[in-house]
C-alpha cells in the first residue's frame, strides 16, 4: 500500500510556514499499521501542481492533499484534480447550506468568492468541516483514494478523524509502535559505533538517528512491541546515565522530572544564554511545580543587583569563568531561596565580553550549586552565536541532569 503526501502552498518553500501536517498524518497513519512512502512540498503553482497530481496518482494508491481548497485566487487544489480525470466540478447543495449557516451564526454574509468551496469534481464526496468554511474531499478513482484536506492544522486534524481514519481502517494492517530514545553528551559518530552491535542484533527493527544541535535521538519502529522493548532495555544498558529521556520527553523535560521526583526546586542566572534555559525549561507543561525562576545577569550590574555578586568579586575574577559563574549559581540559589542554582557564563560572539577577553570566542562556563555541593564545567562550543548559546543551554541542563540521577 503506497501512501502519499502533498503539502500545497508557496508559505511552506519559505522559512516562515513549516509543514506540520503531513508529520501528524504520518503519525496517525502508523497507528493504523500504515506509512508514507512519499511526501512532497509544492508552491501555489497551477501547472507543477497539475503535474504532480498525475505522478502521483500513477505511482500510489492513496494521496493526501492539504491546502488549496479556500476561496482565494490561489487555492485550486480542486480544479486541478477535476483537471486530472476531466471532470467538472459541480454543487453541493448539502455544503452550500452549511457555508450559509456557517455565516449566518456570526450574522455575516458570504462573499461570493466562499462558493467555489461548495464546488466539488464530479464523482467525489464532500467531507464536512464543523470548524472553518472549507469542506474536504474524498474520491475514490481505478481502486486508488484521494483526500482532499484544508491545509489549516486543527480543521486538518478534525476531518481526519472524523472522515479520513474510518475509511482507511478498512486498509489498516498491523499498528507501528515507536521506541524514541534521547542522548546527550555524546556525539553522533560515537554513538554511532556505540550502538553498532545492538542494532545488529535487532536489526529486524527499523532503525532512524537523528542529531541535532543539543541531542541525539533514537526513532525505532516495529509491529512487535516486545522487540522495542528488549532493544530499550540493551540501549539504556549500553548508554548509562548518557540516556536522557525515552518516550516523548526531551533533556528539559528529564531535569523537571528529575527535580520532581526528589521534590526539590531550581533557579538559574544566566548570561551568554539570554534567558534561554529558562525558556525551555518554562516550555514544559508544570515546570511551575519545580522551576521556581530566574534572572538574565547580561552585564555586571545586573550579576550585581540580581545573583548578589560583590563588585570587587567581578573586578577579581571578571565576568566569565568558573570561579563567577559558580557564584552566580550559589547566588541565584539563596536569593529564590531554591535547592539548586545553575549559571552560564561565556562569549558566545561575534565580539568578545569586555570583562572576559582572556576567554576564547565559543567558551562556556556552567555550574551547579546545591545541598550536596557544587560543580562547574567549561566547554568550547562551535557555532555561530545562536548555535553556541542553544548548545551552551544544553550543556547546562544536561550537566544538572546527572548530578540528580547520581545523587
Amino acid at each position: 500500500m503506497r501512501i502519499e503526501c502533498i503539502a500545497i502552498g508557496s508559505e511552506l518553500l519559505t522559512t516562515q510556514r513549516l509543514d506540520t501536517n503531513s508529520v501528524w498524518i504520518a503519525e496517525r497513519l502508523a497507528g493504523l499499521g500504515l506509512g508514507l512512502h512519499r511526501k512532497t512540498w509544492v508552491g501555489d503553482h497551477r501547472e507543477d501542481l497539475a503535474e504532480l497530481c498525475q505522478e502521483a496518482f500513477r505511482r500510489s494508491d492513496v494521496i493526501i492533499c492539504t491546502g488549496g481548497l479556500g476561496p482565494t485566487f490561489d487555492d485550486f487544489t480542486k480544479e486541478v484534480w477535476a483537471e486530472t480525470f476531466g471532470v467538472d466540478l459541480v454543487e453541493d447543495a448539502h455544503s452550500r447550506a452549511d457555508l450559509e449557516a456557517w455565516y449566518a451564526q456570526r450574522q455575516r454574509v458570504p462573499p461570493s468568492s466562499n462558493f467555489k468551496q461548495v464546488m466539488f469534481p464530479e464523482g467525489s464526496k464532500p467531507l464536512a468541516n464543523p470548524l472553518g468554511t472549507a469542506p474536504g474531499v474524498a474520491w475514490e478513482r481505478g481502486g486508488k483514494f484521494i483526500f482532499l484536506l484544508p491545509g489549516v492544522p486543527r480543521e486538518m486534524k478534525r476531518m481526519w478523524v472524523d472522515h479520513v481514519e474510518p475509511r482507511l481502517e478498512s486498509l489498516a494492517g498491523a499498528a507501528m509502535h515507536t521506541l524514541r530514545v534521547v542522548v546527550c553528551g555524546v556525539p553522533e559518530s560515537t554513538l554511532d559505533q556505540r550502538t553498532e552491535a545492538i542494532r545488529l542484533r535487532h536489526s529486524h527493527l527499523e532503525w532512524t538517528i537523528l542529531a541535532g544541535l543539543t541531542q541525539v535521538e533514537f526513532v525505532v519502529r516495529s509491529t512487535d512491541s516486545a522487540a522495542l522493548d528488549a532493544a530499550r532495555e540493551d540501549l539504556a544498558l549500553e548508554l548509562g546515565d548518557d540516556l536522557a529521556s525515552v518516550g516523548n520527553g526531551d533533556l528539559e523535560s528529564a531535569v523537571l522530572d528529575a527535580l520532581k521526583a526528589r521534590q526539590e526546586t531550581l533557579a538559574v542566572a544566566e548570561s551568554m544564554s539570554g534567558g534561554l534555559v529558562a525558556s525551555r525549561l518554562t516550555a514544559v507543561p508544570g515546570a511551575s511545580d519545580v522551576f521556581v525562576g530566574g534572572a538574565v545577569v547580561y552585564s555586571a550590574t545586573a550579576k550585581i543587583a540580581l545573583a548578589g555578586l560583590d563588585p570587587a568579586f567581578i573586578q577579581e575574577h571578571g565576568t566569565i569563568g568558573e570561579p563567577t559563574t559558580l557564584a552566580l549559581a550559589k547566588g541565584i540559589r539563596e536569593k529564590l531561596g531554591s535547592t539548586w542554582g545553575l549559571a552560564i557564563t561565556g562569549n558566545a560572539g561575534p565580539t568578545l565580553d569586555a570583562g572576559g577577553k582572556e576567554h576564547s570566542m565559543g567558551e562556556c562556563f556552567v555550574a551547579v550549586v546545591g545541598p550536596s555541593g557544587q560543580e562547574a564545567r567549561n566547554f568550547i562550543v562551535p557555532g555561530d552565536r545562536a548555535d553556541i548559546q542553544l548548545r551552551s543551554t544544553a550543556w547546562a541542563l544536561d550537566l544538572l541532569r546527572r548530578i540528580l540521577i547520581r545523587k
